[in-house]
């Protein structure tokens, strides 16, 4: 339990990189370019019904697929290589480390943007 809460705490730091685009927690949040990431895991690419600016590209992408741990870590690696077309212009994480820590953390929030606890 201590080392998946360090793991928690590490995602924590790395999604730095990420809120500038997403917003994790309450929807009061939800004031971003990009969707926000409560409940990913399962989630259809593309697919967040309250989100409008997916691209054509993400949407295409995600017709058959869900977010999980494997497709998460691919698209994280280089999201343009992965989806050519898509919005994200983010490059990607550079580390397993770091992506296996920022998934770690969004695994804590719950459709409602429930905190870790």
């Amino acid at each position: 339990a201590a080392a998946q809460d360090d793991l928690v705490a590490a995602g924590e730091k790395v999604f730095v990189k990420c809120e500038r685009c997403h917003a994790v927690g309450p929807p009061t949040k939800f004031k971003k370019p990009g969707p926000h990431l409560n409940d990913l895991f399962g989630r259809k690419p593309g697919g967040l019904p309250d989100y409008e600016r997916y691209s054509e590209a993400l949407v295409a992408f995600g017709q058959d697929k869900i977010w999980d741990e494997a497709s998460l870590t691919t698209f994280l690696h280089d999201p343009q290589g992965v989806i050519k077309g898509t919005k994200m212009a983010f490059l990607g994480l550079g580390t397993d480390e770091e992506i296996n820590a920022v998934l770690a953390y969004l695994a804590t929030f719950d459709p409602d943007g429930a905190a870790p606890k």
